[in-house]
């Protein structure tokens, strides 16, 4: 569309970098080698929380993945929606991305029960009890399910929730994805893949709750994209307050905001360098 553009921001103690060009922005550039791959706890708080970066991601040209932990089973407004409130989330999600111009096949739906997230922790052999959560090669659990994500996506870059949020789903997400990163690198479960190559670039995108720290990249885009995001909003008619959020929305404008986080490995020789820099000040 003319006139349309997409604006990556830097911040940094000696100002801002800006560029159009992802890669003049983004640390380990990969090329036409860079995927991105968006975890969402609910089927609308990509959208909502880090929508303009997936447009610009797309817009840019990146290899972009979203992925929908939970089956929206607990976001009903009425008692009569109760049991076919999964069913209708699931297809005004799909709705939503198609409106942002995702490709159907890049989008996945893990499909764990809403609202009790914390119940299927981790990695089991799936029995079909009741409430384990769909199977995927034989295993179940949030775990199980992340790692085959990663593996079949294969992120250089991976979006989450900020680890404040306010809602525990969307916790637990960003700390089950954490330690799903480093099983997805390792051999451990063979039948989910192929181990990723690399950790990929770590990023928290906000919903309800501020960053821990304050966020270093900012992404602005044109009026014509923004609305994209607006209409992908639209799409959830069932959610009695999208009005609201959009009205927020549209408050917040052109301008969004990331934190990048890090996957941080425990290295004792970094404690050690510290120990030696303060016997060096006692003596």
């Amino acid at each position: 569309m003319s006139g349309s553009f997409v604006s990556f921001d830097r911040r940094s103690e000696t100002g801002v970098i800006s560029s159009a060009n992802p890669g003049d922005i983004f640390p380990n550039w990969k090329g036409d080698e860079e995927r991105w791959l968006f975890l969402a706890p609910h089927d609308d708080d990509i959208i909502a929380g880090c929508g303009l970066t997936f447009i610009a991601s797309l817009f840019s040209g990146i290899k972009t993945y979203a992925g929908v932990v939970t089956n929206g089973k607990m976001g009903y407004c009425t008692p009569e929606e109760r049991d076919t409130i999964a069913d209708v989330r699931r297809k005004e999600c799909a709705d939503s991305f198609a409106a942002l111009g995702l490709p159907a096949e890049n989008l996945y739906f893990l499909g764990h029960d809403d609202g009790s997230l914390n119940r299927q922790a981790g990695r089991r052999f799936a029995t079909g009890a009741p409430g384990e959560g769909p199977e995927i090669a034989g295993g179940a659990g949030v775990q199980n399910s992340l790692v085959w994500l990663m593996r079949q996506t294969r992120p250089t870059r991976l979006f989450v929730p900020t680890i404040t949020d306010l809602h525990p789903d969307h916790k637990f997400v960003n700390s089950e994805a954490m330690i799903s990163i480093f099983h997805a690198q390792g051999t451990i479960w063979p039948e989910l893949g192929e181990p990723i190559p690399q950790i990929p670039a770590i990023y928290e995108y906000a919903t309800y709750s501020n960053f821990v720290t304050p966020p270093t990249l900012r992404i602005r885009v044109s009026e014509d994209l923004f609305e994209r995001k607006i209409n992908g909003l639209l799409s959830y008619v069932s959610q009695k307050q999208i009005d609201i959020t959009i009205q927020m929305q549209r408050e917040n404008g052109c301008d969004e905001f990331i934190r990048e986080a890090e996957f941080d490995i425990f290295v004792p020789q970094r404690c050690k360098d510290l120990f030696a820099e303060a016997e060096k000040l006692s003596k």
